[in-house]
């Protein structure tokens, strides 16, 4: 394990964690196997399937961030991560395993950290549908609150442009 950077991601996410184990983990296993470093612009995307403290690691150590459109939340509340290389389309799937075994959480953390890696994750190549690298969008002035938002989150209600904040959903309870 790498503790210097650990120690990085400790300090970028405030606390040590099992949580933060679970991303620095799976960072560390996508980049040996996946033979990856840091994505400097959008090489490299994350489809992360939970918004815990290990997404903090991921982007700390992978550079895929929600800012520059590489980190993708599929919000299924599992603890996996899905690592795509743009140029080579080469899809890994990073897994927590479930452990009916009680530990402590410093326990815990350890385990994530150093045990060994197939029987804490479960790791499978994946052909993973890439996402559309991110687009810039013309700002549109909502028509109530008169604030501006991107073009492709601006709805139309009784003929007015607004944004999503201002907008009122219709439904009728189904």
């Amino acid at each position: 394990m790498n503790r210097d950077l650990w120690d990085k991601c400790v300090e970028f996410h405030g606390h040590q964690c099992p949580g933060l184990a679970i991303g620095f983990r799976a960072a560390q296993i996508a980049r040996n196997k996946m033979g990856i470093n840091y994505s400097q612009d959008e090489e490299i995307v994350c489809i992360t399937e939970n918004d815990a403290c290990g997404v903090d690691a991921v982007q700390y150590i992978t550079g895929c961030t929600l800012g520059k459109g590489n980190l993708i939340l599929k919000d299924t509340g599992k603890m996996a991560f899905t690592f795509i290389n743009r140029k080579s389309g080469a899809g890994l799937r990073i897994l927590l395993k479930h452990q009916d075994t009680e530990m402590t959480r410093e326990e815990k953390q350890k385990y994530i950290l150093e045990g060994p890696e197939e029987e804490v994750y479960k790791i499978e190549w994946v052909k993973a549908e890439l996402p559309e690298k991110a687009r810039r969008f013309k700002t549109i002035v909502c028509e109530e609150c008169n604030e501006g938002a991107p073009e492709n989150k601006i709805r139309l209600q009784e003929g007015k442009k607004v944004c999503l904040d201002c907008f009122k959903e219709y439904t009728r309870g189904w």
